[in-house]
């Protein structure tokens, strides 16, 4: 039988991996974005996890909302993440104090 024990080894897995893609890459700025989709999703899983537990259904209704504002965040972050690319030719990350002012 899966119990919360499991789903919380998952969900902190993932949060790791997120964090070490963040603090161990901080070249690429896809990478970076991919990571914090990582985090989100292990939030996620917290969330779902502890509202299937509970039986309260406010889990899964914050889960949702956390989705929605990570599409948006890919979303954008994608698009001024293509303009940057169209201006500089790269999208390193140490570039990207050049864009003060």
């Amino acid at each position: 039988m899966i119990g919360i024990e499991h789903y919380l080894v998952v969900s902190s897995i993932l949060f790791v991996m997120g964090m070490l893609g963040i603090f161990l890459n901080r070249k690429n700025i896809i990478i970076i974005l991919m990571a914090i989709e990582l985090i989100l999703l292990a939030v996620n899983l917290n969330f779902v996890a502890f509202s299937a537990f509970i039986g309260d259904m406010t889990g899964q209704v914050f889960a949702m909302f956390i989705l929605t504002v990570a599409a948006g965040e890919a979303a954008i972050g994608l698009a001024i993440l293509v303009i940057y690319f169209r201006q500089r030719g790269t999208i390193a990350v140490d570039d990207v104090n050049r864009m003060k002012g």
